[in-house]
């Protein structure tokens, strides 16, 4: 990763000329060290967001430096932006600059191939909900196929397994509507019941309806965890 300065989560003072707090600071020896005092002072922050402009901007300089925050409840460490000079940014932000319309354009067709290979997935995982429970009305399997692949929503649709249309997957997207729509565990939730108490709660009303789908007895792991696997919902 090269060069690591630190937006720190509370304040921190240099470990050489005692400033602080720091907004932001390098790690030397396990200490906090303020930008000047590491000779990074002279570096402007560019945040993260345009990956275009971030790859130009630490390809025309000579110095650059990753700046990251911990993120607690992830527990891990997370990109913000990059230190660049000055002049290697106003150079990134001239040749952004000059190609924008081409960029913009690129980025309009890359947009809609997306689309159409979302909107071929949705239908083919409807299809493929259709096949399992074949006894599942034709809307409703659209309606689950379309929420359990958005782009961008970590749901069972959008998972490696989702995407290859495991039938594990695809069962768990389906309890999971289920679960939701066709039970009382939304209404349990807000009353308060803990979420493993009312999945188990509603276990059996899940069955019914799939059953009534034209579903198999579920899986013991299904069972035992009423379809959990992950964020499906």
């Amino acid at each position: 990763m090269g060069l690591v300065v630190v937006q720190p989560l509370k304040g921190r003072h240099c470990a050489e000329c005692r400033r602080g707090p720091l907004p932001m600071h390098a790690v030397e020896a396990g200490l906090p060290v303020c930008l000047d005092c590491a000779d990074l002072g002279h570096l402007v922050f560019l945040p993260r967001g345009d990956a275009a402009l971030t790859r130009r901007a630490r390809e025309a300089g000579s110095l650059h430096a990753v700046v990251v925050r911990r993120n607690r409840r992830r527990r891990r460490w997370e990109r913000q932006g990059l230190l660049v000079e000055e002049a290697a940014l106003a150079s990134a932000e001239a040749a952004c600059l000059a190609d924008a319309d081409a960029r913009a354009r690129r980025r309009a067709r890359d947009a809609e191939r997306r689309a159409a290979a979302d909107v071929r997935f949705t239908g083919c995982l409807a299809a493929e909900i259709r096949r399992l429970f074949p006894g599942c009305p034709a809307e409703r399997a659209a309606d689950i196929a379309a929420h359990a692949s958005v782009r961008g929503s970590g749901r069972v649709g959008r998972s490696a397994a989702g995407r290859s249309l495991d039938e594990g997957a695809i069962s768990a997207a389906v309890r999971a509507s289920v679960r939701h729509r066709d039970t009382a565990y939304d209404a349990m939730l807000m009353d308060g019941v803990a979420r493993h108490v009312a999945r188990s709660r509603v276990a059996a009303t899940i069955d019914a309806v799939l059953a009534s789908w034209g579903t198999g007895t579920p899986t013991p792991a299904e069972r035992a965890g009423d379809g959990r696997r992950g964020p499906s919902s």
